[in-house]
C-alpha cells in the first residue's frame, strides 16, 4: 500500500473505556482517508491493551507499541515519533475529550500544506475543573510571557507536525507541553485550530497541581535556554574541487 499521508498517534496509560470507543470514532472520521494509527501504551496497569488489540484484529491499520515499562507521555509520543511511516504525524490524547471528526477537519484542511508549519489545537468549551483551570491558565501565562511562542493552549494533545520535525525535537520529560515554541525555535509557523473538548467518560486525568504548575515552570525555563542557546547555520553546501560553487545539502 506505500508509506501513509498520515500516522496519528496516541500515547496511552490506563484508558480502558476511553480508548475501544475512540477507535471507532476514529475509523469513522478518517474512512476516506490515507494514514495509519500508532498506539504506544505507556505500561497500562487496566484493560486498555486489550481493548486495542480487540480493536486491532479487524483494523489492519492499527499498530500496537508497549512499554515495558512506564516512562511519561513525552517518552512515548517520541517512540510513536520514531515509528511512524507517515510524511505527517498528527497527535492526540488517548481519554476521548477531543473529537476524531475535528481531528479530520484539521487534517483534511492542512494535508496540502508545505512542511513549514506545525498546526495546533486550542480546546472550544473545556470541561476542566476549578484547579485544573488555574493552574493551566497560570502556566500558559509564564511560558507566553517568557517564551514568546503565542500558543494559547500548548496543553491541548492535538498537534499536526510534519514527521521529520517530530523526530529531530529534543527529548525531555514533558516536552509535549512545547511543541510550538521548539517549532517555532526550528524555524516553523505556528497555526491555530479549535478543537471540541467532550467530557472524560472513563478513569482520572494523569496530572496534578505540582505536575502543572511546578513542573511545569521549571521546564519553561529548560525550553527558555534552549531557545536561547540556538543557532541556525542557513544552508549548507558541500564543495568539491569540480563543484566550487558547492552543492546542497539535503
Amino acid at each position: 500500500m506505500g508509506a501513509p499521508d498520515l500516522s496519528l498517534v496516541i500515547p496511552v496509560h490506563n484508558e480502558a473505556g476511553n480508548i475501544g470507543p475512540l477507535l471507532a470514532e476514529i475509523d469513522r472520521a478518517f474512512q476516506d482517508e490515507n494514514y495509519e494509527l500508532v498506539i504506544v501504551d505507556d505500561k497500562s496497569a487496566d484493560s486498555s491493551v486489550e481493548e486495542v488489540l480487540a480493536h486491532q484484529r479487524s483494523q489492519p491499520r492499527l499498530r500496537l507499541l508497549q512499554h515495558s515499562q512506564r516512562a511519561g507521555k513525552s517518552r512515548a509520543l517520541t517512540t510513536a515519533f520514531a515509528a511512524a511511516r507517515g510524511r505527517w504525524v498528527l497527535t492526540l490524547d488517548g481519554d476521548g475529550q477531543n473529537p476524531p471528526e475535528d481531528l479530520a477537519r484539521l487534517w483534511r484542511a492542512s494535508a496540502s500544506a508545505t512542511p513549514d508549519r506545525i498546526v495546533a489545537g486550542v480546546r472550544q468549551r473545556r470541561n476542566d475543573g476549578a484547579v485544573k483551570w488555574l493552574t493551566s491558565r497560570t502556566a500558559n501565562f509564564v511560558r507566553r510571557r517568557l517564551l514568546r511562542d503565542d500558543c494559547r493552549d500548548t496543553g491541548c494533545g492535538v498537534k499536526l507536525m510534519p514527521a521529520e520535525f517530530a523526530r529531530s525535537l529534543p527529548y525531555f520529560d514533558n516536552m509535549h507541553r512545547f511543541f510550538p515554541a521548539l517549532a517555532r525555535r526550528a524555524g516553523l509557523d505556528v497555526l491555530e485550530e479549535p478543537i471540541g473538548d467532550r467530557p472524560r467518560q472513563f478513569g482520572v486525568s494523569k496530572y496534578g497541581f505540582f505536575d502543572r504548575a511546578a513542573v511545569a515552570f521549571l521546564d519553561t525555563v529548560g525550553v527558555y535556554w534552549l531557545i536561547r542557546r540556538h543557532s541556525d547555520p542557513g544552508s549548507v553546501v558541500e564543495e568539491t574541487p569540480d563543484q566550487p560553487d558547492g552543492r546542497p545539502i539535503n
